[in-house]
């Protein structure tokens, strides 16, 4: 925290303790990744990406982007 109070900003604008605990929806619970460039968090296993509005991460399956894979597939790493 920061003397006034406030968590300080990560990745997207998300605190890094939201970071710590962000994982893909996915059967497989991987570590997830800021991809900046499409305003999304992404799986570093499948590659599926989820969309960041408003600040707020959407880390729901219905609205996320699959990777090549699918979601909770393989991937590309």
């Amino acid at each position: 925290m920061t003397a006034t109070g406030a968590t300080p900003a990560g990745p997207l604008g998300l605190s890094e303790q939201l970071w710590e605990v962000l994982a893909c929806p996915c059967p497989r619970h991987e570590a997830v990744v800021p991809d900046e460039e499409h305003s999304a968090i992404r799986c570093q296993a499948c590659d599926t990406t989820f969309p960041v509005r408003d600040g707020i991460p959407v880390m729901l399956l219905d609205e996320a982007t699959p990777g090549p894979q699918g979601i909770g597939g393989a991937g590309t790493q």
